[in-house]
């Protein structure tokens, strides 16, 4: 016997979530089923709407003149026309049109980033205004991004405020010293130092970052002193590290660490240190394990869990049937071994693209695995990519093709199956790591193909 829904959606990531939620909210009722964990949980956490147009050069100073102050940059006051986009929506008409943005229009992009401000409350910043702000990142950077984290708010790169960077000796992987000189390089309007600090020694050689959290979360003691205290005594030393170009000596006022202040208690873990050394404290995004990514992770799926919405994980696509009028009437997923059908009156497919394993590809092309819909791509596999590394490569744009409403179209243009529509990543069109649009884009197209699915079940 099937386990029947009114829609189904395949994938638990940003997109499959905003398309189960959208979806719901229709009054429709709804399953949401993924095999393998979120890629959440691999991200920064940053929600990005758009950063950046095609054919610019992310690498440009930031800005040059006086010091900007405040959380977000006016528009005039961005260093350059092809630099990093003051306001997400400003250079959607500039993009191709074949793009996400295009085909749903700037609405869906301000509707989904609007839901997503209602689903995760004040854990994130950025709502109350259009314009991009600038986070610093892992790498010594900064990303132009539509919502971000409340913990990194402090850290923005349109503050003036001097920046003390901490790291710690035994993650090698994470540089404060190279973080810093970068950041300041890039023409940040501050001062900035980075310096290490012993803390992380005291854990296992091993210790993975979550290890870290959980002890400052649970306060644990750290050679006798608790953690959070612990922390504090051994930065403290170093809070007038930063020397502006005059040689004179700025008292840090905000202090950016890794981003494994907590978990469960992060919050709290953030204000303790903050009133231990008297200055803001913040998290710098990092690569994976992303805690942001895992905290952002929970939060979606509690939503899920207040909207109605059944969700199971671990359980992939294995084969679909049709009916007679050509429409997907059950997929089967593999549970234990056996494939038990799953029936929905609308599909929603929000896979992922080359990344999440959404679209698979060999010598012989690239595909989408789950429905076998249809990928447009050159037929010579040397018009797939450029020789310059950092140019515009055509696969980033590689994906299913959609029409307006985001039902997926088959080769010849036409809508395939009738009751599919697609969101994230698998949509083709986006160079989502290049116009830092990821998370925006599968807000927007979930969002849409969510709302498009429960509608039709309706009719």
């Amino acid at each position: 016997m099937a386990i029947d829904s009114d829609v189904l959606v395949v994938g638990g990531g940003l997109a499959g979530i905003t398309a189960a939620i959208a979806a719901s909210r229709e009054g429709a009722d709804v399953r949401l089923v993924s095999h393998k964990a979120s890629t959440l949980r691999q991200a920064s956490g940053l929600i990005d709407g758009l950063g950046y147009v095609p054919a610019t050069e992310p690498a440009k100073p930031l800005r040059e003149g006086p010091p900007t102050a405040g959380r977000n940059l006016d528009p005039d006051e961005w260093p350059d026309p092809e630099g990093p986009l003051a306001e997400p929506y400003a250079g959607i008409d500039s993009l191709p049109e074949e793009h996400p943005y295009r085909l749903v229009g700037a609405d869906a992009l301000r509707d989904g980033l609007a839901l997503f401000d209602d689903l995760v409350g004040d854990a994130y910043v950025g709502g109350h205004t259009d314009r991009n702000a600038l986070v610093p990142t892992f790498g010594g950077g900064v990303k132009p991004t539509a919502r971000y984290p409340e913990s990194v708010a402090a850290g923005l790169a349109s503050d003036d405020r001097p920046m003390l960077i901490v790291g710690f000796r035994s993650l090698t992987e994470y540089d404060a010293r190279a973080f810093a000189d970068r950041l300041e390089a890039s023409g940040v309007p501050f001062d900035v130092a980075g310096v290490e600090v012993e803390f992380a020694e005291a854990f296992r050689a091993d210790a993975k970052i979550t290890r870290f959290a959980k002890a400052l979360d649970r306060n644990e003691p750290v050679d006798g002193t608790p953690a959070r205290e612990a922390l504090a005594k051994a930065v403290a030393p170093h809070l007038h590290d930063v020397v502006d170009d005059d040689g004179n000596v700025d008292r840090v006022e905000r202090v950016g660490f890794p981003a494994f202040l907590g978990d469960d208690e992060a919050a709290a873990v953030r204000a303790d240190l903050a009133d231990r050394l008297g200055a803001d404290v913040f998290e710098i995004p990092m690569g994976p394990p992303s805690l942001p990514g895992l905290r952002l992770e929970d939060r979606l799926y509690d939503a899920l869990d207040a909207e109605g919405v059944r969700f199971e994980t671990g359980i992939p696509v294995v084969d679909y049937e049709t009916d007679a009028d050509g429409r997907i009437q059950h997929l089967l997923l593999n549970r234990k071994g056996s494939k038990i059908p799953y029936g929905a009156d609308a599909v929603v497919l929000a896979t992922g693209g080359l990344v999440g394993k959404g679209l698979d590809s060999d010598r012989e092309g690239v595909r989408e695995p789950v429905l076998d819909l249809h990928v447009p791509q050159p037929s010579d596999r040397y018009e797939w990519f450029v020789d310059d590394a950092f140019g515009e490569q055509p696969y980033a744009r590689f994906g299913v093709r959609p029409d307006e409403r985001l039902r997926a179209l088959d080769e010849n243009g036409a809508v395939a199956y009738g009751n599919v529509w697609v969101a994230g990543a698998v949509v083709g069109g986006a160079d989502v790591a290049r116009e830092k649009s990821a998370s925006g884009v599968s807000l927007a197209t979930g969002l849409v193909a969510g709302q498009e699915a429960a509608r039709e079940v309706r009719q």
